[in-house]
């Protein structure tokens, strides 16, 4: 039984009763008000956003926006999951029940609490609810709704199954999780409705002619797969098979076509029953089966290129017999030694095994189970190709290109322990599936151009070009004067590029990010050009793209620009002309910009702003970006709260005399001159969050604005790593930065406090080994015996953690049985009596990325050596707290640890005292 907390229940519940004040200091209760935009759509022709406001604790509520004048036409109680249907008639909410339903409902009450739909008409601003509402379809012209309804086809669930269990020879019992619910299609000009039963699987035609649909009956005899057309309201059926069923949809996005993937629960085995990809033309009713050399699987899936040219699917060879474990049938069986092991309950780990059996056991559910292969059917010629197969088994996939990256690990899985992640790449026409190998044992992805005829990657701290056509590589960048290559990388791996921006669409030329700029490869001549002039001004380039398929730029083209100054981190929006090659300004203020999306059929950008006192509300603006307008303002209660001063740099040295910097944020009421508090945050590189505006939730980290507004200095420094040295080099860097606020007369000495979570939870149970500078430290899931942790295992991916330390994170560089000195000298726990700092361990006992026993190791070697040390244990919870009693409860403590170390503040009963474990 969870221990009551009286002293901390009283805490919370006196900051739930704070009233609201002007400028007063944040409290806990008043981040739960903190509202971000979840789901958020813009319609087609870019008139209309909508949007999930969701606060961190309470209910959600749906938004719509006219963006013709930024008016918000219509809210929705508890909306959720907007969708705009394709003419942005109508916008579409799942309603939830309320928080205060599902929290006070018992775990079978809970079940029953269903979703119901809201549809707001963007015209009137009129709402429609339909309730009990499983799931929905909007038709492309706005007329035709399709939902299907929470109703008596869950008791025929129910009766499906007893009569399952009934040993009935004709029944043909559908998979335990294939549901069918009825069907409800309305008119929405007229509401009238049409009711269809038991429906499981269905899909509105894109020309808004008809519904296609898979009905299964009770005992499985009379499903079918049908067609209703909504002008006749007339019901054909495409398909009258006992037991026949339907696992994906897909419509063409022009023609009347329809593909889908039919299988039979006949086979009552799901890996081994084969599913039909077929098509249905509608307007000549023939159906025809895709001719595949391999079939698909239930977990096949179906997708339409745009123009409707190609259907993309997966397909899968034909799997293995199933084996028939041997079982107890006679006495005789009871003493044979063959079917005694057979019941045996034991795992093989084998030296040559590709993958460790945990990685091995993670892989199957996830991808080998039910592994599919991407294909395509060439519509015009009738034609399928397979694009990817059992030695490629991975496709990169763009619906637009007419040549795709492919790629396999399967040579690489053992070393992949160590080692870390390589995958042999190959450029792959989607006309015929021929296969040319990029690189081989390659640790980053290549880029391929769209023609197909040339390709780069990363290698040799340089960009090489292959050309496919005659299997050449040539160096790209080695005679330029600009840094290709990461200077940040400081892992003992092979160092990677800044990223490749794009190519032309003729594949002429391949544009590629350098430290600061974008430059221009000739694919022919090799012959560079430098677009933009970031380095002189110490501004860093990047193209913005906000289509995932795009194929390349025209010689013509405008592309928007991020533009990331490394001296005071704003990011400003720029854009580049290829035409001419000039750079504009576009978007600039003491702030971050980020643009979000743009209206598939209209020059309408939407766009962010933040800071660190600025929300990143939505704003608009035309193809230039001109006359920017702010939509949204969904957190005016900033300007009620003490929030904090202006974030700004502070420059120091690190470990090997590197110039780095990090952002100071000083309290509210800082008065210039004053020695105050300090909470330390830190990872890796935190400089360039200087304008982000801070996550309002309570999580694994600080709430930046509930220290600086309690009377706390937050810093935030820039951390760079020597390998085989984690630890020193992060404790001195840690150091120098820590005195350079002491210097500057901002941090009191005796109370600066570090908190980090996992890697950086690691370096602060380190750092308090080696120095004594530290007031107190909160320690989140920190890996304590590099010795121990070197071979555990990642539970949530299966992974042996040895990669992090050859290769990864942790920075080693070397076996543990190749230097042991290294891992003993870089682990807190061996040096546990060497500790005068108070520390705060926290741990979910559910941890899938750091073992929740590197935790339990400190804290008892801590223990042991009589060290002032507290342990949190979140039963259940993985690496980051999820659930939000936990959230709650451990900033709430993590304040008062801090309160009563750095500023002095009683402390409460369980810091002083434990709390005894009590189970009524």
């Amino acid at each position: 039984m969870k221990p009551q907390l009286t002293f901390l229940t009283a805490v919370l519940a006196g900051a739930l009763a704070t009233p609201v004040a002007a400028k007063q200091a944040l409290q806990f209760n008043d981040v739960f008000d903190f509202k971000y935009p979840q789901h958020t759509v813009l319609g087609e022709q870019g008139q209309y956003l909508a949007f999930s406001a969701e606060p961190y604790r309470g209910d959600a509520q749906g938004q719509v926006y006219n963006l013709d004048n930024n008016e918000l036409i219509a809210t929705v109680a508890r909306g959720t999951a907007a969708q705009i249907n394709k003419n942005s008639q109508w916008v579409a909410f799942t309603q939830v029940p309320t928080l205060l339903n599902k929290e006070t409902a018992d775990k079978k009450a809970r079940k029953k609490l269903k979703n119901n739909l809201v549809l707001v008409n963007t015209q009137t601003g009129a709402q429609q609810s339909f309730e009990q509402v499983k799931d929905y379809q909007l038709s492309d012209d706005g007329r035709w709704l399709a939902y299907r309804l929470h109703s008596s086809s869950d008791q025929d669930a129910d009766n499906e199954k007893e009569k399952a269990d009934t040993g009935d020879n004709l029944h043909i019992s559908a998979d335990k999780k294939d549901k069918t619910y009825d069907l409800v299609i309305v008119d929405l000009t007229s509401n009238e409705q049409t009711r269809l039963d038991s429906v499981f699987t269905y899909a509105i035609s894109h020309s808004s002619a008809g519904i296609v649909f898979n009905q299964h009956s009770s005992d499985g005899s009379n499903n079918q797969v049908s067609y209703f057309d909504f002008a006749s309201k007339r019901t054909d059926s495409l398909i009258d098979e006992p037991g026949v069923t339907v696992s994906t949809i897909e419509w063409h996005p022009v023609q009347n076509l329809v593909a889908f993937n039919v299988g039979n629960y006949v086979n009552d085995d799901t890996r081994r029953r084969d599913y039909r990809t077929m098509l249905w033309h509608s307007q000549q009713n023939t159906l025809e089966t895709l001719p595949s050399q391999w079939q698909a699987g239930k977990k096949g899936t179906l997708s339409w290129s745009e123009d409707g040219a190609r259907l993309y699917f997966t397909t899968r060879p034909e799997l293995d017999a199933k084996v028939t474990k041997k079982k107890y049938q006679d006495a005789q069986s009871l003493r044979d030694f063959d079917t005694i092991v057979a019941q045996a309950n034991i795992e093989v780990w084998h030296h040559q095994d590709p993958e460790i059996k945990p990685r091995e056991k993670q892989q199957w559910q996830k991808e080998n189970k039910y592994r599919h292969y991407q294909a395509v059917y060439h519509l015009n010629g009738k034609k399928v190709v397979q694009l990817a197969d059992e030695q490629v088994p991975k496709v990169r996939l763009n619906k637009k290109a007419d040549h795709l990256i492919g790629y396999s690990n399967q040579p690489y899985l053992h070393e992949m322990t160590y080692k870390g992640f390589y995958n042999d790449y190959y450029a792959i026409d989607v006309l015929n599936a021929s296969k040319q190998v990029i690189v081989k044992a390659h640790p980053h992805r290549p880029s391929l151009s769209p023609t197909g005829q040339h390709a780069v990657y990363f290698s040799d701290q340089g960009w090489q070009l292959k050309d496919l056509a005659n299997n050449t590589v040539t160096p790209l960048s080695k005679a330029v004067n600009a840094v290709f290559a990461d200077d940040k990388h400081d892992y003992p791996s092979e160092v990677d590029g800044y990223g490749v921006a794009g190519w032309y669409k003729d594949g002429s030329k391949v544009l590629i990010n350098s430290k600061y700029d974008i430059w221009a490869f000739d694919v022919e001549s090799g012959e560079a050009q430098v677009l933009t002039q970031g380095q002189a001004k110490q501004v860093q380039y990047r193209v913005v793209n906000l289509d995932d398929d795009k194929l390349g730029f025209d010689d013509q083209e405008q592309l928007l620009l991020r533009a990331f100054s490394m001296n005071n981190k704003q990011t400003h929006i720029g854009a580049l002309d290829l035409a001419n090659n000039t750079v504009r300004t576009l978007l600039a203020d003491e702030a971050r910009f980020d643009v979000k999306m743009k209206a598939k059929h209209a020059d309408k950008y939407i766009f962010t702003k933040q800071s660190y006192h600025q929300f990143p509300d939505f704003w608009q603006a035309d193809a230039q970006l001109t006359n920017p307008r702010q939509i949204t303002d969904l957190n005016p209660q900033i300007s009620q709260f003490k929030w904090g001063q202006k974030p700004e740099l502070v420059s120091y040295k690190g470990y090997d005399g590197e110039d780095l910097q990090g952002v100071l944020i000083k309290p509210a009421d800082y008065v210039e001159g004053e020695q105050v508090p300090v909470v330390i945050y830190f990872y890796r590189y935190m400089s360039q969050r200087r304008y982000d505006f801070p996550k309002m939730e309570l999580n694994h980290r600080p709430n930046f604005p509930m220290f600086t507004s309690n009377g706390y200095a937050v810093f935030l420094p820039d951390i760079r790593f020597e390998i085989g040295k984690p630890g020193p080099s992060s404790t001195q860097t840690m150091i120098n930065a820590a005195q350079k606020l002491i210097d500057m007369g901002v941090a009191k000495k005796d109370a600066i406090g570090l908190q980090g979570h996992s890697w950086a939870g690691y370096q602060s149970a380190f750092m308090v080994t080696q120095t004594d500078m530290f007031k107190a430290v909160v320690s989140g899931a920190p890996v304590s015996n590099m010795t121990s942790a070197y071979s555990g295992i990642r539970l949530k991916s299966g992974l042996a953690r040895q990669f992090q330390y050859e290769t990864g994170q942790s920075r080693i560089g070397k076996a543990l049985y190749e230097d042991v000195d290294a891992y003993i000298d870089n682990s807190p726990v061996f040096f546990a009596d060497k500790i005068n700092t108070p520390i705060m361990i926290m741990f979910g006992n559910e941890d899938g990325a750091v073992p929740w026993q590197e935790g339990i190791q400190y804290y008892l070697a801590l223990r042991r050596a009589g060290k002032e040390v507290i342990f949190l244990e979140y039963d259940g919870e993985p690496h980051h707290l999820k659930q939000f009693p936990n959230q709650v409860d451990f900033s709430i403590r993590m304040m008062q640890y801090f309160n009563h170390h750095l500023k002095g503040e009683p402390a409460p009963q369980w810091m002083t005292q434990g709390v005894p474990f009590i189970e009524e």
